[in-house]
């Protein structure tokens, strides 16, 4: 049995999942401050049996083995939790294994394992939620250099009816500060699944996705790109994804699959399993 841990801005999920990828005691926790949710999170795992632990974390996260401060959040935005340990307290409860990886390259893995991205080896992950992110599988391994990547604070171009300045503290007007569901809620003053499908917010919300599919293509060339996250909910955006990457790409780029782009750009697979799933996959 695997301890898996799903931790984002909103709450920590907590599950352990088996060999055959059944998930059991599935717990949810806010994400409140660190000394109140990480507690929450040691009392669920103090009686669990279990070999070893995977977190799929938010992020930006210090994922340098030699480092210090391994395994710790760093420049967070999010209140209270800027250089919070998260593998700190629980080698110190469990004595097993623990692997931490940012949450959107957890589930680039599991999508590639058992999602929807199955049997390709190149794989790019969006979540577009409050937050924006992406992760990369490179021939089956995970991206990681002088960091881990960090595709939602990547420049974009405005939408010629858009003239938000955008929501990021650190740049304002990247991707995330653009696109993410907060941008969307500072934007037009409501959350993005109010507003109507044939809203001009969707057609700005498709131009800043396409360009983030695009430079996945031209940076990692990807053999698919995969969304997940709750802005993603509205069935009627990834058509609009599309049919923007296609005219952004402009016939540069010769590939079968780019003809069919319903199966290169695609819905998550694993669902709301992603997180707990891909925290199980970064353990073996």
């Amino acid at each position: 049995m695997i301890g898996c841990i799903e931790a984002g801005g909103t709450k920590f999920v907590c599950g352990c999942v088996d060999e055959n990828l059944t998930i059991h005691d599935r717990v949810s926790i806010p994400t409140t401050n660190p000394q109140e949710t990480l507690s929450l999170v040691l009392d669920y795992f103090k009686d669990k049996e279990v070999s070893a632990i995977g977190i799929a974390s938010f992020g930006p996260l210090d994922l340098n083995l030699k480092s210090k401060t391994y395994g710790y959040l760093t420049t967070t935005p999010k209140p209270f939790w800027a250089w919070t340990d998260i593998v700190g307290p629980l080698r110190v409860l469990k004595q097993v294994p623990i692997v931490i990886d940012t949450d959107v390259n957890a589930a680039a893995l599991a999508e590639a394992k058992v999602g929807a991205a199955q049997g390709c080896d190149h794989v790019v992950y969006f979540t577009v939620g409050t937050g924006l992110g992406g992760g990369v599988l490179i021939h089956n391994q995970l991206v990681h250099g002088l960091m881990h990547p960090e595709f939602g604070h990547i420049g974009v171009k405005h939408h010629p009816q858009d003239d938000f300045k955008g929501a990021c503290i650190y740049h304002h007007d990247c991707l995330e500060g653009m696109a993410s569901g907060f941008a969307m809620e500072k934007r037009w003053g409501v959350k993005g699944h109010t507003l109507p499908s044939d809203h001009i917010a969707w057609d700005i919300e498709a131009y800043y996705l396409a360009q983030a599919c695009v430079n996945a293509l031209m940076i990692v060339s990807p053999q698919k790109i995969v969304f997940g996250g709750g802005v993603m909910h509205q069935e009627h955006l990834l058509p609009r994804v599309r049919e923007y990457f296609k005219t952004l790409v402009n016939e540069y780029v010769v590939s079968d699959i780019l003809n069919n782009l319903d199966e290169y750009i695609v819905s998550a697979g694993c669902g709301d399993n992603a997180g707990l799933l891909g925290a199980y996959f970064l353990t073996q």
